[in-house]
């Protein structure tokens, strides 16, 4: 397989990929939709929490650890405004 091969092979993968996601994220909106927080709220967490344990056990460095809290606070912070303009 040639260089070009391989690059039209991975970007095919990641375009794949990249779908898949947006359609995971499309049914997870239809889901909150649909749901009342109560429900999904503590679904979110358990996965949320499980992806922090997973980081940790693979040993990541403070630096990424702290990353990940920083990104997880902004966007509790937004979830919270958004909350606060819809009242």
């Amino acid at each position: 397989m040639s260089d070009s091969n391989v690059r039209e092979h991975l970007e095919e993968k990641h375009e794949r990929n990249r779908e898949q996601r947006i359609e995971g994220i499309k049914r997870w909106v239809e889901y909150i939709e649909s749901h009342p927080p109560e429900t999904w709220g503590p679904q979110q967490n358990a996965v949320v929490n499980d992806q922090l344990e997973a980081a940790q056990d693979v040993q990541t460095s403070a630096s990424h650890q702290q990353h990940v809290k920083d990104v997880a606070a902004e966007i509790l912070d937004v979830s919270d405004e958004s909350d606060d303009r819809s009242k």
